[in-house]
């Protein structure tokens, strides 16, 4: 009897760090090194190479991941280096010699041929293949959906466009094949990723590329009124949630699409702070008031919209009275879910040799203060929905308690609350199920199946 021996294919360990456009990077190339016949390697150990996808948006990102890089020398010895900090090769090699190769975001042809040359593969009709929705680093049943790279921006506090350039929006037939192929393989709830997801297509013109027998522009509302006429093989439609949403006057034209269901009521705004003032500094739109009136517009017309935001604290500048107008405007605002960060200096951010550094006590204090309020327009927010029903998509599920974990439309993974059920444990991880609201704390809702 002839028996075929598989050859043995090359093995790739991956550690990734960073926001979501990473993690899209960080997939994009497990499945091309998939494709080419790589396996990949859950330890250091299993590892014929190692690839670090690194952070570079902030010193302490860079740290750790030259800590991870560190790591990687250490315990596997063969290390390629890729990311936001590729940027920087002079500073890791400086620390790190050994390093075998070094690119920069979303530089994918070269990680690739860096990995080939550290690890070669063997050629295998039987070891090169992938699912064609790509491999994935979530779970099967929501999936991160980048629709365009860089920025046009140039604020003072960030380095993204100097670590990843200028927008480039991907062709729009081109996302919603994407998207196609993801929700044909499983995924519930897609996750529009982008530096700038309100500027996809400024780059293109907004041109229109054919699609299922029509043409959709390259234009944010247009791909999203797209991407909610998905379905998934159960006839279920997929949940759409936008991310990094700036809040141009084309944002007002999206809001129809939440009232129809084609896209969730929910929108992620990075304001980054209220003040006239402060945002100027920042070098970013300073209508404030303008924002607080568009948001009760938004509302008036989709009730239950989720508004998540980000600010930043103790910028050059920021005197007690921006600080305190900072807390009044979130008062009014009343957003749904609310992150800070102190100012934290970046090298090559003008923000950085700035006058009038904050210092660090004062950002603390501030900080807190932010979290506090905020943690208690959610608690609000959150115990207005006790007794009411809301839509969950199960994330996990504990067989042997009968609990399971998951979130509703207000909901993003990872950074936002999390719906706690009891007697659930028939459900699966990417059911969609109706939950009555039992209880509620300061970020997470608990129930049961209605």
């Amino acid at each position: 009897m002839n028996v075929t021996t598989f050859p043995k294919p090359p093995r790739v360990g991956l550690v990734s760090l960073g926001c979501p456009k990473n993690l899209v990077d960080s997939e994009r190339i497990m499945t091309k090194l998939r494709a080419d016949g790589y396996d990949m390697s859950p330890d250091y150990a299993g590892a014929d190479v190692v690839l670090v996808n690194t952070c570079g948006f902030l010193d302490s990102a860079k740290e750790e991941s030259l800590e991870a890089i560190g790591e990687a020398i250490a315990e596997n010895g063969r290390v390629v280096v890729t990311g936001c900090m590729g940027k920087e090769a002079e500073a890791i090699r400086a620390r790190f010699p050994d390093v075998l190769a070094i690119t920069g975001a979303h530089q994918y042809e070269e990680v690739i041929a860096a990995v080939h040359d550290a690890a070669p593969a063997v050629p295998s009709p039987f070891i090169d293949l992938v699912p064609e929705s790509g491999l994935k680093l979530t779970p099967r049943h929501y999936s991160y959906l980048k629709i365009s790279e860089g920025c046009n921006h140039r604020c003072a506090f960030c380095i993204i466009p100097h670590l990843r350039g200028d927008l480039v929006s991907r062709r729009p037939d081109a996302v919603l094949r994407e998207a196609e192929k993801l929700v044909a393989a499983g995924t519930k709830e897609l996750l529009v990723i982008s530096q700038d997801t309100s500027a996809y297509g400024v780059d293109l013109r907004h041109k229109a590329w054919p699609w299922k027998g029509n043409e959709v522009r390259a234009h944010m509302t247009d791909l999203a009124r797209e991407l909610g006429k998905l379905r998934t093989p159960d006839g279920d439609t997929p949940w759409v949630r936008l991310h990094y949403v700036y809040p141009y006057p084309h944002v007002n034209d999206v809001i129809p699409l939440m009232a129809e269901g084609l896209v969730l009521p929910y929108l992620d705004i990075p304001f980054q702070h209220a003040s006239p003032d402060v945002l100027r500094r920042m070098r970013r739109p300073a209508n404030d008031a303008k924002v607080l009136e568009r948001i009760r517009n938004w509302r008036a017309l989709v009730p239950n919209l989720a508004i998540r935001s980000s600010f930043v604290v103790g910028f050059p500048g920021e005197t007690d009275a921006d600080f305190d107008y900072l807390l009044r405007w979130l008062e009014e605002a009343q957003l749904d879910r609310v992150g800070a960060f102190k100012f934290e200096p970046v090298e090559g951010a003008p923000a950085t040799v700035m006058p009038d550094q904050v210092p660090d006590e004062v950002k603390q204090y501030r900080f807190e203060q932010v979290m506090a309020l905020s943690a208690k327009i959610s608690a609000d927010k959150l115990a207005a929905k006790v007794g009411r029903t809301v839509d969950v998509l199960i994330d996990a599920v504990d067989a042997e308690t009968g609990g399971a974990t998951g979130r509703s439309k207000a909901d993003a993974p990872e950074i936002d609350g999390e719906v706690h059920l009891r007697d659930a444990g028939h459900l699966e991880p990417g059911d969609f199920v109706t939950v009555q609201v039992e209880d509620a704390d300061a970020h997470d809702l608990f129930g049961a199946p209605a």
